[in-house]
């Protein structure tokens, strides 16, 4: 174990999992648990579970769960021991001595926050000088001022491939060290710099350290932007460049855009609140970040096909969060950074009515569906109705379902109580294809095709059943574990995972340790965390009695009986066939 027991079973005592979890979901009691939106993936009907009584969560939509501990390392994008630190930190709580494995990895976290920290101070440097002149007159020729170029922290990365490593190590830093920050990599038993003639984007954590970079270069070679690849301080699909910023603005509403000039060049304008994701699409991830610091959300992507796209993927994916959805269309294709440049002292003042002006997501996407058609013609007007249906019948708003069918209604001339019976129709197919999805989903976690932790339960799904519900039920019932392992031996198990996991709670039980799940965090993997909040779960809505355990021991010593004789058949059969070919021989 990497620490001791005593003080993760404290961590766990002083911090309620429902009142960690309610500071970041809205939960609502149902019988003795709670139900939320997950955090975690994109749903409208709440499948997240918190149950109290043993500490854990569980969302039946994605399969995500663990303990108190798990949540925040999710939530958080931390490690499992950062997560003990945070939680440590709210309960008041001192950190023991790290034991010698988990110091070096947090250490090593450590030297890539400071090799990262002295690259930019490094890339700066690099732009005032005389390397950097170039650099300095592109930002310069952008509109940048001096000052913005210092409050973002950008930088140059000089022509050579050694400059940056060369500085790194007279620092102290080791080649090791180098490669894990992703400031370098490996080649022909040398190390070259990652980033090199780029103007560089230092990209800062909510806590203020420098996670990652993005490198743009200034010809026309490509890629024209270069970012930072995941390591243990920085996950791409979970940060968001800017939101150090934007986060302390007091409007309630966040501007997303698509490039770091974009966020730069509003935020020199004055808007505070603009933010862009890191060269990727908008992820599940990154969207429920932005409704924790915000009501309202205004897209502004280019408006190109490529731009839409985005747009559209980002509006449903933000719409699931509950957040209120804008979409900005900057005039004549420009982005933002050209729009405000174009009108000099004014741009400020016009790109804010373009905020002021502009169409909530079902308006945009209805204004989107329309472009393919004509609507003078027939054909034009009953192709834009099947697919203005089909938006808004995505709305569960009854009230917004009519209020834009009399704005259809007026555009193309056909009744509102007519386009209200299509969207209900077309309300009932998207549901009928979802309970389709869902049963669907439902019958593989019943037959267990897609179990990647226990993959052999689905050829014994009767004895793994009764495994997991055996299991769940020790970590409930810790009094009565030592009278459940003198009827059940571990060897009468027959998958590995389950027979793995029930082998802990037996050792730890003899050493008469904790058996909650709180207690597995440390030896097992997230995903292995989830399988046993899933078998949690389940238990929960049983809530087996000691007749129960009695009956889940008959049934798993009778299936590894099956699997003893089927296994002693397979043997008898091997042996026949072997003796009859050698005597064929």
């Amino acid at each position: 174990m990497l620490l001791p027991d005593s003080f993760i079973e404290e961590v766990k005592f002083r911090n309620d999992i429902t009142d960690v979890v309610s500071s970041y979901v809205t939960l609502k009691r149902r019988g003795r648990n709670f139900v939320g939106i997950c955090p975690f993936h994109s749903e409208k009907t709440a499948s997240f579970n918190v149950y109290p009584e043993n500490g854990s969560f569980y969302c039946f939509g994605c399969g995500v769960g663990g303990d108190v501990i798990t949540f925040i390392e999710k939530i958080e994008n931390l490690d499992y021991i950062e997560s003990l630190k945070f939680l440590s930190a709210r309960a008041s709580i001192q950190m023991p001595e790290n034991d010698k494995k988990s110091e070096e990895l947090s250490n090593l976290k450590r030297r890539i926050y400071e090799a990262n920290r002295e690259s930019a101070r490094y890339f700066h440097r690099s732009l005032y000088s005389k390397a950097g002149k170039e650099a300095l007159s592109y930002l310069y020729n952008r509109g940048l001022n001096d000052n913005t170029i210092k409050r973002f922290g950008l930088g140059y990365s000089p022509k050579s491939k050694y400059e940056l490593i060369n500085h790194l190590i007279t620092l102290g830093f080791n080649q090791s060290e180098i490669i894990n920050a992703n400031l370098a990599y490996a080649s022909y038993n040398k190390i070259s710099s990652r980033f090199f003639d780029r103007i560089m984007f230092p990209i800062i954590d909510l806590r203020g350290n420098v996670i990652a970079f993005g490198g743009r270069i200034m010809s026309d070679q490509k890629p024209k932007y270069l970012n930072t690849s995941d390591t243990l301080v920085f996950k791409k699909s979970s940060n968001l460049f800017a939101l150090n910023f934007a986060k302390n603005d007091e409007s309630d509403t966040l501007i997303l855009v698509e490039g770091y000039m974009d966020v730069i060049a509003l935020n020199q304008a004055g808007f505070k609140n603009v933010i862009a994701t890191l060269g990727t699409a908008l992820t599940s991830e990154q969207a429920k970040l932005i409704s924790r610091y915000s009501k309202e959300v205004v897209i502004c992507y280019d408006s190109d096909i490529a731009g839409q796209k985005a747009a559209s993927r980002a509006i449903s994916l933000l719409r699931e969060t509950g957040l209120l959805i804008k979409v900005l269309a900057v005039p004549n294709g420009k982005d933002p950074d050209e729009f405000i440049r174009s009108y000099g002292d004014e741009g400020k003042i016009r790109f804010k009515k373009l905020i002021e002006n502009s169409a909530n997501d079902v308006e945009y996407r209805l204004q989107k569906a329309s472009k393919g058609f004509d609507l003078s013609s027939s054909d034009g007007k009953i192709g834009y109705l099947k697919e203005a249906t089909k938006i808004l019948a995505t709305i569960d708003s009854k009230i917004e379902q009519e209020v834009y069918a009399s704005k259809i209604s007026d555009i193309i001339g056909v009744a509102k109580t007519s386009i209200m019976e299509q969207i209900i129709k077309e309300y009932r197919r998207q549901r009928n294809n979802n309970e389709k999805k869902y049963i669907k989903k439902i019958n593989q976690d019943i037959s267990s095709r897609n179990d990647s932790i226990n993959k052999e339960k689905m050829n014994n799904l009767r004895a793994a059943i009764a495994e997991e519900a055996i299991i769940a039920y020790i970590i409930n019932n810790q009094d009565l574990a030592n009278n459940i392992f003198s009827k059940l031996p571990c060897e009468n198990l027959c998958t590995s995972f389950n027979k793995k996991i029930y082998k802990m709670l037996m050792l730890r039980n003899q050493e008469g340790k904790s058996i909650s799940l709180t207690a597995l965090t440390q030896d097992l993997s997230s995903d292995e965390i989830s399988s046993i909040a899933k078998m949690l779960a389940k238990e929960s809505q049983r809530n087996s009695t000691k007749a129960d355990a009695d009956e889940y021991i008959k049934v798993i010593i009778e299936e590894k009986e099956k699997l003893n004789v089927s296994l002693l058949e397979e043997e008898k059969i091997r042996d026949y066939m072997k003796k009859l070919k050698e005597s064929k021989n």
